[in-house]
């Protein structure tokens, strides 16, 4: 192991402990904490860190492990403080509300953020990343929790992924209709969604930018019937004038206006009422 002098010395300690075994720095974060790209190579070296990317480094574990997904945003999150959180189908997921996936393939992770490092899309993971922006909402930090993620790196100082709470998760999974959420899969989705917020539900559609998000959670909410569904009145939302095309071969639905799966059309009658 190569001798450092104290100030470099100093520099590692500080590395050492921001960086917990296992987890991950990029290099703009080393040279915001005085480690120079002369210093990273020595750290390396030394085998105080190992290379994953170019710019991309992680401090050894004890045991060799891969790294997953929810190591690396942990790191993206708690150590280099990227506002970036975990959203979507992949929130829902953590959180119980799991659909349909085919055998033998990783669901993607959906992470939504104003500045996610480029480098993510680089490194080997478990899971593929999609990486999406935050304009979907005016309030872009509105909905957000922290759940505890089931990590095969043992978890310091109580970190937590910061991820969307179901209410904005399901949200942001219907954006992805039709191309990249399946209206089968949301549909078993949102039968288990009988818990919701109807207040925490209020506050993201008003702040929810898009008018076809806004229809579509309506023709799942009135298809399943949950208790909060009656807290809602879609006439309070804005959902926009004229027909809205979705998906070909689909039929418009009748209250809310946009193209949908013969298969969720209401039965006659049923688009009546709040």
């Amino acid at each position: 192991m190569c001798t450092m002098s104290a100030p470099k010395e100093d520099k590692l300690k500080s590395v050492l402990e921001a960086v917990p075994a296992g987890f991950v720095v990029d290099a703009l974060w080393l040279e915001a904490h005085g480690v120079s790209r002369f210093l990273t190579r020595k750290y390396i070296d030394s085998g105080w860190l190992e290379r994953l990317e170019r710019g991309v480094f992680r401090r050894p574990a004890p045991q060799p492990v891969p790294l997953d997904w929810q190591t690396c945003l942990l790191s993206i999150q708690h150590i280099m403080n990227y506002p970036v959180h975990a959203g979507g189908s992949t929130a829902l997921g953590l959180q119980g509300y799991s659909h349909y996936l085919p055998l033998g393939t990783s669901p993607p992770v959906w992470l939504y953020g104003s500045a996610i490092p480029s480098w993510l899309a680089r490194i080997k993971l478990d899971a593929k990343l999609v990486p999406r922006g935050l304009n979907l909402f005016n309030d872009p930090a509105l909905g957000l929790t922290e759940s505890k993620p089931g990590s095969a790196t043992t978890l310091p100082w109580g970190w937590a992924l910061r991820i969307s709470t179901p209410e904005r998760g399901i949200l942001e999974a219907l954006d992805e209709l039709p191309d990249h959420e399946s209206f089968h899969n949301l549909d078993m989705v949102f039968q288990g969604l009988a818990t919701l917020s109807p207040r925490r539900l209020s506050a993201l559609l008003h702040s929810c930018r898009k008018i076809k998000v806004r229809r579509l959670f309506f023709v799942y909410a009135d298809r399943h019937k949950h208790a909060w569904r009656e807290r809602l009145n879609p006439d309070e939302f804005d959902l926009g004038a004229g027909d809205r095309a979705l998906v070909k071969g689909g039929k418009i639905h009748p209250r809310y206006r946009i193209m949908v799966p013969a298969e969720f059309m209401p039965a006659t009658g049923e688009t009546d009422g709040p």
